[in-house]
């Protein structure tokens, strides 16, 4: 399918040299890592008492409808999903710990996402996304490759949960699991470095097809279900406990994740796309901020929590993928899903956690900018690349750096040097470790 057809010029791949089966293959790369989401999401939920299948179908709507608005409204390839961290603060520390009803914390995030929403069509988000400083955004960058990465060692069962004092260790480096998952590295290395179109893509593929023919993992005993009935989450709202006084450290902290947590993963997959401007800002970047912000309005009616895009968009980007097109097929391979859950979800982690840290790598190369000899940015810099891995939470990781840059300049004198907008940034920061529910 040639450029300028009907597709080439909707999505204006000339414009953005790119061609439909890169389109394509960075589509079906981005699926394939984002794949765990249908899985992992639903399960954390019911952690808190969301309803597992009906949240299931919840999950995988609000990708559809997100994803592809993000592709046809927007022109990124940028994938959008519930995101990770905010579904686990949502499900224990809402739900468990404080002992909020699910049905509240959807109201919640309904709330919360709405101001959101507000904030981006007036273009206050826009506004504070420039005012982030040209080194936190490299920084932003190669946090996120590490967490990529730290992500993907997890899902490989190469690096594992350990014990007090030590609280991650080396995994089982004999079982046929993690030989599996080293394998998979080896061969992606290889395809990555002889510069095999579709590397990331095929490296997936023959890592999956061992890991079938080895027995580390099963293949479906069936391809095609009907998705579960979304009824038990949709529109399930209680306000009775919202506004109040228990409830509004809550309500502040799920405001400040939305608004703050989707700028570093929209920024961080800008950067490596190539889209940031010479000052590190993402022109016309109106659009998919509100896309970002009207996932978690949609998500909260279906019944899941606050979305936004995906590091995991990364691997598709350095798949190739440049257009909404990259986008587009996402939603609709997630969209298929819904009926083909038991294939897909077949895919083991062995196959694409190894795809997560050779993107991850490949996302470190913005460090070499970061300005090393001033320490009032360095230090923001290296606290976002730091807690960002080391919380496991992208939101703190970017919070830690925005509340500590201006105090640098503070207290070194250059105050001047703090644009207005992160003023604002910094007070939003402080309120959230002031408010977080721990």
């Amino acid at each position: 399918m040639a450029n300028d057809s009907f597709v080439g010029r909707l999505f204006k791949l000339e414009e953005h040299g790119t061609t439909v089966p890169r389109e394509l293959r960075a589509g079906l790369v981005t699926f394939l890592t984002l794949g765990y989401i249908m899985i992992a999401n639903p399960a954390i939920l019911s952690q808190g008492g969301f309803p597992k299948e009906a949240a299931t179908t919840a999950t995988i709507l609000t990708v559809v409808f997100a994803t592809g608005l993000m592709g046809l409204f927007a022109n990124r390839p940028f994938a959008v999903a519930p995101l990770m961290g905010e579904n686990a603060f949502v499900a224990i520390s809402v739900c468990v710990v404080l002992g909020y009803s699910w049905q509240t914390a959807l109201a919640g995030i309904l709330i919360s996402s709405s101001l959101v929403t507000i904030l981006s069509l007036t273009g206050a988000r826009k506004f504070l996304m420039e005012a982030i400083p040209l080194n936190l955004k490299y920084a932003l960058a190669v946090a996120i490759g590490f967490f990529l990465t730290f992500i993907g060692l997890n899902l490989a069962g190469i690096v594992t949960l350990g014990v007090q004092g030590a609280p991650v260790h080396l995994g089982k480096v004999h079982s046929p699991e993690v030989l599996i998952a080293f394998l998979g590295l080896v061969v992606l290395t290889l395809l990555i470095v002889r510069k095999v179109p579709g590397a990331i893509l095929l490296g997936i593929l023959i890592t999956t097809a061992v890991a079938f023919i080895s027995g580390v993992a099963k293949m479906p005993d069936r391809l095609v279900s009907l998705p579960p009935s979304i009824k038990p989450t949709l529109f399930k709202f209680d306000f009775s406990q919202v506004f109040t006084a228990g409830f509004l450290p809550v309500l502040l902290t799920l405001f400040l994740l939305d608004f703050l947590d989707m700028m570093g993963s929209l920024i961080a997959c800008s950067s490596l796309a190539g889209f940031l401007d010479d000052k590190g800002n993402l022109p016309r970047a109106q659009r998919p901020l509100f896309v970002d912000s009207i996932a978690s309005v949609f998500g909260a009616c279906v019944g899941t929590t606050t979305s936004g895009t995906y590091i995991e968009s990364a691997a598709g980007i350095q798949e190739g993928g440049r257009t909404g097109l990259t986008a587009l097929v996402v939603a609709a391979l997630f969209a298929l899903s819904l009926f083909f859950a038991p294939f897909l979800a077949a895919v083991p982690p062995q196959a694409y956690g190894p795809a997560l840290v050779i993107v991850g790598m490949l996302m470190l190369c913005p460090i070499t900018k970061i300005d090393f000899s001033d320490y009032t940015e360095l230090v923001p810099a290296f606290m976002i690349i730091t807690m960002m891995s080391f919380t496991y939470n992208l939101g703190v990781g970017m919070i830690s750096g925005l509340a500590l840059y201006p105090i640098g300049k503070i207290v070194t004198g250059r105050t001047r040097e703090v644009p207005a907008g992160m003023w604002i940034l910094f007070v939003l920061s402080i309120l959230f470790f002031v408010f977080y529910k721990y």
